[in-house]
């Protein structure tokens, strides 16, 4: 197994040092986009791609951008829904960061002439 492989394997998105303390006290938006999402059909087990975008405005935590990016690459091992895509992204982010807002949108490229969005808006729970 190559290296970034292992990485991607042997990573815990719940390890403290994913997480960074917000030193800034004033409210401001993140926005962050994921072009490059892959995960596996549950059913037939081809791959489905998508843009996921994260955006949240931060309370105590942000989470370290590397850490973002290998957690959302964990996903390309697994067999998972569109709609369990956003939301174990979404919970999972949202149960660390207690954020004061967050919303996440899984945007899936078209596959079998069907185009997916899931949208999570912490605004509207």
């Amino acid at each position: 197994m190559k290296y970034g492989e292992k990485e991607i394997v042997d990573f815990d998105i719940n390890n403290e040092e994913n997480f960074w303390p917000n030193t800034n006290e004033k409210s401001y938006t993140i926005n962050i986009e994921l072009p490059e999402f892959m995960a596996k059909c549950p059913r037939s087990g081809y791959p489905d791609f998508a843009t996921i975008k994260l955006e949240y405005i931060p309370e105590k935590l942000v989470i370290e951008l590397k850490a973002l990016k290998i957690y959302i690459n964990t996903f390309m091992y697994r067999e998972v829904s569109h709609e369990n895509v956003a939301n174990e992204i979404f919970d999972t982010l949202y149960e660390k960061l207690k954020p004061r807002y967050m919303k996440v949108i899984a945007d899936f490229k078209p596959r079998g002439n069907v185009h997916t969005v899931i949208e999570i808006d912490s605004d509207k729970m």
